[in-house]
């Protein structure tokens, strides 16, 4: 390669390595699997040390990946008391020998190797002082990491208080992986299915996703574990890693049981090999094997390069796949009118499981992979537990085949489809006249995190097919007759849906939002929407400048709430709901105090707490929120991280700016300093 090429191709291979970062870290959505991210990654490794007039301390070759926000950050930051690495990992045996040999080179000395099972989720980084949690971080960009305590004290596994009398360090960090469960996923995933929202592409993205959440009440109904692997401890006497690993499950803490010392390289393979079979049994993910040298000693000899320690490295299981053939393609109309292409297999076992569907997502990627019915394809899971298409054989590919089209009329009520300019996907824009979006509106209205109503996806199949229903409101003057009509209804099945019903009317504003069903409002934004017009009267009158000035809404939010509410039959269902006692607006509270009264605040950076907690605190002693710094804004509450363009326009204007602290002396000058609330609780404080 001339050396102009290999500069270009450096240059490249940043950038995207950079963009895949993002995806993972940050939007918890990667575009591409380890095993393709990895061999990047060491393409990049292996062209720097050729052309090494182009190394770079930017370089991601000397970068941890970061989770870190850059900007309007959720969750306060704190620094790590110790730097918290990476670990450099191979897919190759052979590069595990030359991993040995280098050990071997660095000690005369006898030592022994700890091999652990790798989970794959999130890491997580706990700190102890006299047996208490006090905080917990995430990875981070290795230096500083995310604050998500609360959420991590949600995780059963993880003691808040540690056993007494066990004989733990009086301060110490301990490392491990906030991970996701099987069983938690499946269920995870099957719920966002039925929500029409995105789906995770593996528990390792569920995790990270889960653990940045801003309500640790949604944290906890995760269903995530952990596991914890590494302990420092500055003072604390023990010369092996296994060591303190059985002294960290004295103290009952979450520590694997599936480690084993090896004094081998062979026995290190041995273990490798044994649970590439078994790791398929496991209950939870996990992607390879980490080894590590036992003796803390050696570890302190050996070293660590700018990312990552000369100790220890990890093996990679490779993703496993499986040729088959596709016999049909079916084209699914979700309830957002949303068509989704799946592909029917011909089965074949992947992973311990037999696969018979895989999506396709959408016309792009059918174009992409050029995919054709009686194609055969090979399918992947690996780290992935959705399957997924990589690739054709097209060696196998009949000759008189011809190219996939995706239909151009809706491929249940034959409206033609419309593509979202915004999105890769075609809709079916008959919201109020296709069967599967009618049946989808039922399905979300009822489910759990909308109106909570006891009645399942059979039955609502059975009274729309009947026309029993047709109109979310509908639901509240169905009859016994027809409640008995459907298949497995008795008495107490009709008795156990009325009064599910009966409690829909308490459900607070934003969940009956939610449940509408208007496209693009999910349950945050129906909470941060409930909160910024209080009832559903004053959303309905909103002007689309009057939304793009809430926080998180955008173009095309505003403009599918401003179709939503032009739709006459959608108004008629809104006064219909009303009238059958569902919850169109807050509830009004008697303010905490009126310390604020008066006071319009303006909040930019990362708090203690929650921004959205911030915000109701701000509203419960009496204040206002304010959506920009202006001339009437009373403080200018700046947290870390605080946007420059805000405190510069606050100091030409002569606004006050305030730390937290300043503020909370403000807000509560005769005690209770600081919101204690989740964002979805805004009264109690």
């Amino acid at each position: 390669m001339e050396q102009n090429e290999a500069r270009h191709r450096i240059e490249a291979l940043r950038q995207e390595i950079n963009a895949h970062n993002r995806h993972y870290y940050l939007e918890n959505a990667p575009q591409i699997s380890d095993y393709e991210f990895d061999l990047l990654l060491k393409e990049l490794i292996q062209l720097e040390e050729l052309y090494p007039q182009f190394k770079s301390a930017d370089s991601p070759t000397n970068k941890v990946g970061s989770d870190l926000e850059t900007s309007n950050a959720p969750f306060r930051q704190y620094a790590h008391l110790h730097p918290m690495l990476s670990l450099a990992n191979t897919y190759s045996i052979e590069e595990l020998r030359d991993f040995d040999s280098r050990v071997r080179k660095g000690t005369s000395s006898a030592f022994t190797y700890n091999c652990e099972l790798k989970f794959d989720g999130t890491g997580i980084n706990l700190l102890y002082r006299n047996g208490i949690l006090v905080r917990a971080l995430t990875r981070g960009d290795g230096t500083t990491g995310d604050d998500v305590t609360r959420n991590v004290k949600t995780i059963k596994s993880i003691p808040v208080q540690l056993k007494d009398g066990s004989g733990y360090p009086p301060e110490f960090e301990i490392r491990g992986e906030v991970y996701m469960p099987f069983d938690s996923f499946n269920k995870l995933n099957y719920q966002r299915e039925l929500e029409e929202e995105p789906l995770f592409a593996n528990p390792r993205n569920a995790a990270a996703g889960s653990l940045k959440m801003l309500s640790s009440k949604e944290v906890a109904q995760r269903g995530l574990d952990c596991v914890l692997y590494h302990l420092i401890a500055p003072g604390y006497d023990d010369s092996l890693h296994s060591k303190s690993l059985e002294d960290a499950a004295s103290w009952g803490l979450p520590v694997s049981e599936h480690s084993r010392k090896c004094s081998t390289i062979d026995q290190v393979i041995e273990y490798i090999r044994e649970w590439d079979e078994r790791r398929h049994s496991l209950p939870f993910p996990t992607d390879g094997v980490v080894i590590k040298v036992d003796q803390y000693a050696l570890q302190r000899e050996l070293g660590f390069t700018a990312k990552t320690p000369r100790w220890a490295v990890a093996y990679k299981f490779k993703p496993e796949e499986a040729l088959t053939k596709i016999e049909s393609i079916d084209y699914q109309v979700g309830r957002t009118g949303a068509v989704t292409p799946v592909a029917n297999l011909s089965p074949v076992l992947l992973s311990g499981t037999t696969v018979k569907r895989a999506t396709l997502h959408n016309a792009d990627q059918i174009q992409i992979l050029d995919i054709r019915i009686g194609d055969y394809v090979y399918v992947e899971k690996g780290g992935e537990i959705i399957p997924k298409i990589t690739r054709v054989e097209l060696s196998r590919r009949d000759s008189s085949s011809s190219p996939e089209v995706f239909p151009s009329i809706c491929p249940s009520c034959g409206t033609p489809l419309v593509r979202d300019p915004q999105q890769a996907k075609f809709f079916c824009p008959n919201s109020d006249g296709c069967p599967p979006q009618i049946e989808g509106k039922f399905i979300h209205f009822a489910s759990r995190k909308a109106m909570d109503i006891n009645i399942g996806e059979v039955a609502i199949h059975q009274l729309c097919t009947r026309e029993y229903i047709k109109e979310l409101q509908d639901l509240y003057s169905l009859d016994d007759l027809q409640l008995l009509s459907l298949d497995k209804w008795k008495g107490k099945s009709v008795e156990n849906f009325r009064s599910s019903l009966e409690k829909s009317k308490s459900v607070p504003f934003s969940r009956v939002l939610y449940s509408l069903g208007i496209r693009n409002i999910g349950e945050t934004t129906a909470k941060t929407l409930a909160s910024a017009f209080k009832n559903i009267d004053a959303l309905k009158a909103a002007s689309k400048e009057e939304l793009l000035a809430v926080e998180d809404v955008g173009e095309t939010l505003a403009d599918s709430i401003i179709d939503w509410f032009s739709q006459p039959r959608h108004l008629e269902t809104v006064e219909q709901l009303r009238k059958f006692g569902l919850q169109f607006s807050l509830e009004e509270k008697a303010p905490v105090s009126d310390t604020l009264k008066g006071m319009t605040i303006m909040i930019t950076g990362n708090y203690s707490v929650p921004r959205e907690t911030m915000k109701y605190y701000i509203e419960a002693h009496s204040g206002k929120v304010g959506s920009s710094v202006t001339s009437s804004t009373t403080y200018l509450l700046a947290g870390s991280k605080a946007g420059s363009s805000k405190l510069e326009k606050a100091r030409k204007l002569g606004i006050p700016i305030i730390t937290e602290d300043e503020f909370y002396k403000i807000a509560a000058p005769e005690g209770s300093s600081s919101p204690k609330t989740e964002p979805d609780e805004p009264t109690l404080f």
